[in-house]
């Protein structure tokens, strides 16, 4: 009988990235206190970077 996996590997890797733009955003904010470096952090590590591997990685599978 085949396992299911409870995580695909997107979720896994939008997870890890999440977890890397709420630290770069906390970092960001408390050492350096750039709002732009701060939006930066949050949405550029945590959201467009994710997108974009697991994207590459759709299409070079496809």
């Amino acid at each position: 009988m085949a396992r299911d996996r409870l995580l695909s590997a997107e979720t896994k890797t939008t997870l890890v990235f999440m977890f890397l733009g709420l630290t770069a955003w906390y970092l960001a904010q408390e050492y350096l206190g750039n709002g732009l470096v701060e939006l930066v952090a949050l949405f550029g590590v945590g959201i467009v970077l994710p997108t974009v591997i697991n994207e590459l990685r759709r299409q070079s599978n496809g």
